[in-house]
């Protein structure tokens, strides 16, 4: 699969690609992290602070119920038609995706203050690219057309993470309770929990540290390079591990991306709030106060807006990550 490969993989070398060369979407998976960030408008610089708030045990989260595959892939060619019960990569154009189209609960967003959810940058796509299988749902849920041009895909399928997520959200959960941090807490309570957490037990404040890097990195090693071990596209160390799989990393980071998105177009709709950047998984919004109270939406009865970002510690809710005045 030289789509699925990090630069310096052997594989690529058999396939005929120059040393050191250059990766572009059209020849790799770029499945990453957003790293985004764009202009205030007038009106957004009127706002005193800027708010961050970050989703906790992100990849964690998106790895739960996300159906990987469980065998090596099948090379489909001839503009096959998207399955979305197919793991894998396929290479799609989605130049054509204008986000300012959308309806979400009614009404339409103003896309050119949203990241596209088809580029790490959140720039819109301009030509063909691979894609894993997430973000192509995410585009069809949308209402935009997919039409692949070849694929690689998996046929034995299962939830594979769905376990080692179990184990992690209830080690994350416990962790917190200990340091006052409950499921139970909302709003101010869970704000004023999580600002106290480190103090109250700085032991278990550190086993919460390990237990999100545990998340984090073990994502990671699913594609782990070759750090320079040796020269470029020979094999490597982390290639003997039968859990190299780089098509599951980019299937985790796909469905954190396009879950990330499909709360900023809900956030969007429900109150015309619009984040500014967003660093991996944490959105920074305009706001009018210092605190995520102040700019996160909620319904009349106290409520959070259905489908926005939530306070609270479970994994996929969101906490406070910091303010900035911009006075």
């Amino acid at each position: 699969m030289p789509c699925e490969v990090p630069d310096e993989h052997p594989i690529l070398k058999d396939a005929g690609f120059a040393r050191h060369h250059i990766s572009t979407p059209a020849g790799t998976l770029m499945e990453e992290p957003y790293d985004w960030c764009r202009p205030l408008t007038h009106e957004e610089c009127a706002n005193p602070y800027l708010v961050v708030v970050d989703i906790n045990m992100s990849f964690a989260a998106a790895a739960n119920g996300l159906t990987v595959g469980l065998n090596g892939p099948i090379h489909l060619t001839g503009n096959p038609i998207f399955d979305p019960s197919l793991p894998g990569s396929w290479l799609v154009d989605l130049s054509h995706v204008d986000l300012s189209r959308i309806w979400v609960n009614g009404r339409t967003v103003d896309g050119s203050r949203l990241p596209s959810p088809f580029t790490p940058k959140g720039d819109r796509p301009d030509g063909p690219a691979w894609y894993a299988t997430p973000t192509l749902q995410y585009a069809v849920e949308l209402g935009f057309d997919v039409a692949p041009i070849e694929a690689y895909v998996r046929t034995q399928t299962g939830r594979y993470l769905d376990f080692w997520y179990k184990r992690l959200r209830d080690a994350y959960v416990d962790a917190m309770a200990d340091i006052g941090v409950t499921t139970d807490l909302q709003g101010e309570e869970f704000l004023e929990a999580m600002a106290r957490r480190k103090q109250v037990d700085p032991t278990m404040a550190l086993l919460e540290t390990a237990i999100k890097a545990t998340a984090k990195g073990a994502i990671g090693k699913l594609r782990q390079r070759s750090r320079g071990q040796v020269p470029y596209y020979e094999p490597y160390p982390a290639l003997d591990r039968w859990t190299w799989r780089p098509d599951i990393r980019a299937a985790v980071l796909a469905n954190q991306c396009t879950g990330l998105h499909r709360k900023l177009m809900k956030t969007a709709a429900a109150a015309d709030l619009y984040p500014v950047a967003i660093g991996t998984d944490a959105i920074v919004y305009p706001s009018p106060g210092p605190s995520p109270l102040d700019v996160l939406p909620y319904t009349p009865e106290g409520k959070a807006a259905p489908g926005a970002f939530r306070l609270g510690v479970s994994p996929g809710m969101v906490k406070h990550q910091g303010t900035q005045t911009v006075l």
